[in-house]
């Protein structure tokens, strides 16, 4: 009996989407999940007269394989993706590939990779982005871990993958170790970051404009034929058309709570620790957790003013401004997600394509959209590119978009509507085009209070000074100088 090419665990949704994607492309897989039952259905059910294999115990997975095998994990991340690779090792041999695709935080899958490869074995991590549909009809994969295994697993991933215009396929290998789940961290942070622009769009619309949501999906049903042409901007016009059963949009029914599961907030904490400003990503998580302090939000609605929302001007040129707006503070929070990808190779050794990450990201992920191509372009030209602003076409991009970007920014202070993101991304730009920066004066109130010295402008870079600013604190400086 032919065996099969992978085998998969873990029959949640996505697992048993991409099992239905390999097999339509050509491949055997066995599955195998804790609960028996699922394998049952699942084999009864939707996978019934295909190539697709149940098995019942890890034993008989394994054995079902071809060499090397290849076994996937498509389940919860934490304690029980190690629990998994512990019981996997003893019935795998030499060269055999422990595969997985669940949302795992890069350090753990740095430390698996070098676990498994010290057992003789092969490990990759990867992101897998598109959620379910993406799952079954072609998602954006991110794979990274021991490059020995990549030829194994190449043909699988790049046919079951989304592919771009050309063809070409949104999965390529990122790198070693945990840079697979790093890259589909970031990607996890930036689709926080253009959710909550396209919110805060939407709230000026609402609440400064005084919008309906059949306006605003007229509104976002344009922007997705323009330079906004994107996946979420998609789902927020068809969102905003949906009617409940009372023919009322359903989207005013919502909760205004979100969740998170995360990977947000693991981006910011590397940002944290890599020292890169990760401003609008930050605000994003930071506007989830406000979200879910409704109750307290009502109580303070009622205690704490401010100014009513008045719009006075031309609405239609309003709208043009939310749009450049939306626009140029999306590509501050690519920009800011790169300029991370960019300090954590450095820290980690990776060799990052970044022109071809974009291209990953191109097709079947959450975060696809046309914009994806430029910066593709953008990296292509410039391997080396310090920051996507310095780019010749985003730099025009921030010059023609930035007036109206001012006065929304500007309008919604007025008016007291938040904007976190998009004051945040406004904040960045303004930063990292001011050659002068007040930090001076910060460094001088450090060396104050604990001598932690400071450079001069008219000195050479890496020569510090202390100043004895009461007259008492005698020439003693603190050893330690972190920028």
């Amino acid at each position: 009996m032919k065996k099969s090419d992978i085998g998969l665990i873990g029959l949640a949704v996505m697992g048993e989407n991409l099992v239905m994607n390999m097999e339509s492309k050509g491949f055997t897989v066995s599955v195998y999940n804790r609960t028996s039952q699922k394998v049952e259905n699942f084999v009864n059910g939707r996978a019934k007269g295909k190539n697709i294999v149940g098995t019942y115990s890890l034993e008989e997975l394994v054995s079902s394989l071809e060499k090397p095998r290849k076994v996937m994990m498509m389940i919860k991340a934490g304690q029980a993706v190690d629990d998994m690779i512990e019981q996997l090792i003893p019935l795998m041999e030499q060269g055999d590939i422990i595969i997985d695709g669940g949302n795992s935080h890069f350090p753990d899958t740095a430390r698996r990779t070098a676990y498994v490869e010290s057992k003789g074995l092969l490990y990759i991590g990867t992101g897998v982005s598109g959620g379910e549909e993406g799952a079954l009809k072609g998602p954006s994969m991110m794979p990274g871990g021991s490059p020995a295994a990549w030829e194994s697993v190449k043909p699988i991933f790049q046919s079951i993958c989304a592919k771009v215009e050309d063809g070409t396929p949104c999965c390529d290998w990122v790198g070693e170790n945990g840079a697979g789940h790093f890259v589909k961290m970031v990607h996890n942070g930036i689709e926080y970051g253009d959710m909550q622009l396209i919110c805060e769009a939407y709230q000026l619309m609402r609440d400064l404009l005084g919008m309906s949501a059949d306006e605003m999906h007229e509104v976002f049903a344009k922007w997705n034929t323009e330079e906004l042409d994107s996946y979420l901007i998609e789902i927020t016009r068809d969102i905003l058309a949906y009617k409940d059963t009372d023919g009322e949009p359903i989207v005013n029914k919502i909760l205004d709570t979100a969740g998170q599961k995360g990977t947000g907030k693991w981006t910011g904490i590397a940002a944290l620790d890599e020292g890169i400003p990760l401003t609008l990503i930050g605000e994003a998580v930071f506007s989830r957790c406000l979200s879910s302090m409704k109750e307290e939000r009502v109580k303070a609605s009622k205690v704490l003013s401010g100014p009513a929302p008045v719009f006075e001007g031309d609405r239609a040129q309003f709208i043009n401004d939310i749009k450049n707006a939306l626009f140029a503070s999306k590509i501050v929070s690519y920009a800011q997600g790169y300029t991370l990808m960019r300090s954590a190779a450095k820290t980690y050794g990776w060799n990052l394509n970044y022109g071809g990450i974009a291209l990953m990201w191109r097709g079947g992920c959450i975060i696809r959209s046309v914009f994806l191509g430029k910066i593709k372009e953008a990296y292509d030209n410039n391997p080396a590119l310090e920051n996507l602003l310095l780019d010749p076409y985003f730099k025009g991009i921030m010059e023609s978009a930035q007036a109206g970007w001012r006065r929304v920014c500007a309008a919604a202070l007025t008016n007291g509507i938040p904007l976190p993101a998009m004051t945040a991304a406004l904040g960045y730009f303004d930063g990292y085009r001011c050659a002068n920066l007040p930090a001076n004066l910060l460094q001088a109130q450090r060396d104050y209070f604990g001598a932690h010295t400071y450079e001069r402008t008219d000195r050479p870079r890496g020569e510090f000074f202390h100043t004895n600013w009461t007259g008492e604190g005698g020439d003693t400086a603190a050893t330690q100088y972190t920028v």
